[in-house]
């Protein structure tokens, strides 16, 4: 009795949440690059998020600066907070539990929510169109503009972070500062600076991704809870693993958005934690992660 079934709403909200799955996995990216470079799941992605997402509209709204200066004046900004925040905050707790360094982030992130709501107050603000809003169209199948760009937008940054971390006499120290800090410090590389360096690229993908979803909803301190819906993916993908990142993402996209499509968008926040469950049970390290990882 297959006669009646819409494949093409099938195949629509596959692709959907495809692309949708880019975004997730570039917030994921943020919590992955602190968690390979310092050991540490940094809870206060969320607030980089809404910092960045606020930068942004200060600058182009409210100093009216051309789109391309507002975004390069926010990354800046946001590198330059993070580096602070890593300097005065995470370092003097070096060597420290890792539970301390983990109630550290989350402080963090309440005192970063509570800034923003106390500069900019809780209203909801239109943030300018950064992506296309026309819709693409395959065949019978539409899906709107500002899904598939922030997808082809964050290929870009992972690929490009990727090669970097890869290819780069920085982003291999960064990795050897990662993979044995003690070893990496015996052979000459400058661990605090690499771990600094690990917080300012999360802040500056954490800002990205935020302006990208303020864009495509509203600006408000809400915008920071979005990193939290990204939890599955990281767990589900590994915390350590770039490419755990970007499967898991694309698979999470995909549930959430067949999951809204036909069982409502009540149960939607539910399936993927369910799906990631039970991919668990089978991989306990989720999907790449390697095994000496510490769940917390």
């Amino acid at each position: 009795m297959t006669a009646g079934f819409d494949w093409t709403a099938l195949a629509e909200f596959t692709l959907i949440g495809l692309f949708s799955g880019g975004l997730m996995a570039l917030i994921a990216l943020g919590f992955v690059l602190i968690y390979k470079g310092t050991g540490v799941v940094n809870f206060a992605m969320g607030e980089f998020m809404m910092l960045g997402a606020y930068f942004f509209y200060t600058a182009s709204v409210m100093w009216k600066l051309p789109l391309a200066a507002a975004l390069v004046l926010t990354l800046l900004a946001v590198a330059l907070v993070a580096a602070l925040i890593e300097r005065a905050i995470l370092r003097p707790l070096s060597g420290q539990p890792v539970i301390s360094v983990l109630m550290a982030t989350i402080g963090l992130g309440s005192a970063l929510h509570g800034v923003v709501d106390a500069t900019w107050g809780g209203n909801n603000y239109e943030m300018p169109a950064l992506l296309p809003r026309k819709a693409f169209t395959f065949g019978e199948i539409l899906i709107p503009g500002q899904v598939v760009w922030s997808f082809c937008l964050a290929a870009v940054i992972i690929v490009a972070f990727t090669l970097y971390f890869r290819f780069s006499k920085t982003g291999i120290a960064m990795r050897a500062a990662a993979s044995d800090p003690v070893t990496a410090y015996v052979l000459g590389i400058d661990v605090r600076r690499t771990q600094r360096l690990t917080w300012m690229f999360a802040g500056v993908v954490g800002a990205v991704a935020g302006i990208v979803v303020g864009s495509m909803t509203s600006l408000s301190p809400a915008l920071g809870g979005a990193a939290l819906g990204v939890l599955a993916v990281i767990i589900l993908g590994g915390l350590d693993s770039i490419a755990g990142a970007i499967v898991a993402g694309l698979i999470v996209g995909i549930v959430e958005s067949l999951t809204a499509g036909y069982l409502g968008g009540k149960v939607r926040d539910i399936v993927p934690y369910v799906t990631v469950l039970l991919i668990l049970m089978i991989k306990p390290y989720g999907l790449f992660g390697t095994r000496r990882i510490e769940r917390l």
